[in-house]
């Protein structure tokens, strides 16, 4: 061994794709023979995984850079290497502003990051704009609750003026179908059960390899992984989502009827200003064939509000749409605006408080509707994944219809110690507008 053996310490930020990179990040440096520890005091080398897609993301980042910085300063010898969005976006102006920083790897550098906590103080690797991961990429996945993120593809074609990743993650790029069915068979020798499908456009995946129909033959291939109990996918965009793929979703048996389509808007004008390519009748018609291709569906979207130009009467149609939809759950964001994208010189900009109220009012009204189709599974048997127990003791797991980190949990009753990671079934016997309580069946638990 050429290098001193380090001791990392690692915060992940951001997106899904972004705790991918992070894993292999560290995957490649438990290679070189250096360790994690789960204390900054401990490390000889303190990492922030950053996002940089909205202000407040953008914000987090810089407050956890400032906070592990100020750890170092304890003991100089330290390092503070920073990676991911902030690290591709911004790379040269944050050591301007941050000398504390001794390195920066980019989204498309992963290959150094061993050198950059290995090299001297004071570069940045860049590569290109992604890296795509095989099957056989290091990766550091760590004490899991059967659960993992697989990443399918890299970067996007569309162009969304609200928007910077295209500039940031490059163009689209799928794997292979059988490079992505071997990692999920290697994730499944390593406890996983069940696979959560990421990528920045989903529904595109193949398409860059002249696939038509890429997504359905990749649901079809993963639904021959023994052992692969429960496939989900999220970040179904809606102009790339076929018919194919939702009939995928319908037909393969461990693939869950989970559907995430990012609308954005659902008034013609602002989805016009947006680059969406949709009107109101569009986007009516896209959830009605989803819900025609896949019976019972858990329709999860994304909202956003205060965008320039949104009238109230704008605002409205968007609430009108929300009601009448009935969608599970839907996240909504208030109007950041990216500079380097269309919609930063947009016109007719919204008030920033304004743009909050209507993001507060829009969750609230969908707050009543998720718990109203909550409460139609009491009495109903579900699949639970168990994922351990919470900050009071309660086990916990999640359903077919609850996906990681952003959206509720189940409560179980029991004591399930044995069952961590493992999928068993239960009988829910309430809810609440986020979460469902549910009691394992005796054969299960």
């Amino acid at each position: 061994m050429d290098h001193e053996p380090k001791k990392i310490f690692l915060v992940p930020l951001g997106c899904p794709k972004n705790q991918v990179d992070g894993e292999i990040m560290l995957g490649k440096a438990l290679a070189r023979g250096h360790r994690l520890v789960d204390d900054p005091e401990e490390a000889d080398v303190l990492v922030v995984n950053t996002c940089a897609f909205i202000e407040e993301a953008r914000a987090e980042s810089i407050e956890t850079i400032l906070g592990l910085a100020a750890a170092k300063d304890s003991q100089p010898a330290r390092r503070l290497v920073v990676t991911g969005c902030m690290a591709e976006r911004y790379g040269s102006e944050l050591t301007r502003e941050m000398p504390e920083i001794d390195a920066l790897v980019g989204t498309g550098a992963l290959d150094s990051f061993t050198a950059a906590i290995e090299s001297p103080t004071g570069e940045i690797f860049k590569g290109a704009k992604h890296y795509l991961p095989t099957a056989l990429t290091e990766r550091a996945l760590g004490e899991h609750d059967g659960s993992a993120y697989l990443k399918v593809s890299e970067g996007c074609d569309h162009d969304c003026s609200f928007c910077v990743i295209p500039s940031m993650r490059g163009r689209h790029e799928s794997r292979s179908i059988e490079d992505v069915a071997a990692e999920a068979q290697r994730l499944v020798g390593q406890g996983v059960v069940e696979v959560n499908l990421v990528a920045q456009d989903l529904s595109a995946y193949g398409r860059d390899q002249g696939h038509e129909d890429g997504l359905a033959a990749l649901l079809g291939r993963l639904g021959e992984v023994g052992g692969l109990e429960r496939v989900r996918c999220l970040y179904l965009y809606p102009s790339t989502l076929s018919d194919g793929a939702l009939e995928a979703i319908e037909e393969v048996d461990n693939v869950v009827r989970y559907i995430d389509i990012p609308l954005q808007h659902a008034d013609s004008d602002i989805l016009r200003r947006m680059r969406r390519h949709r009107d109101t009748g569009q986007i009516h018609r896209i959830v009605e064939r989803v819900r025609r291709k896949v019976k019972d569906p858990v329709l999860r979207t994304a909202f956003i509000v205060g965008f320039p130009g949104e009238t109230e009467a704008a605002f409205e149609r968007l609430v009108r749409f929300v009601e009448e939809v009935r969608f599970d759950r839907i996240a909504v964001f208030a109007f950041s605006p990216e500079q380097g994208s269309p919609a930063y010189d947009l016109p007719d900009r919204v008030d920033p408080e304004v743009a909050v109220r209507r993001r507060d009012e829009l969750l609230a009204l969908q707050e009543g509707i998720s718990g109203e189709r909550l409460a139609g599974l009491i009495g109903t048997r579900q699949r639970v994944l168990v994922c351990g127990r919470d900050e009071s003791g309660c086990w916990t797991g999640r359903s077919d219809g609850q996906a990681p980190e952003i959206d509720g949990v189940t409560y179980l009753e029991g004591d399930l110690g044995g069952h961590r990671g493992r999928c068993l079934r239960a009988e829910i016997t309430g809810a609440d507008c986020y979460d469902l309580f549910a009691v394992p069946e005796d054969d299960s638990a």
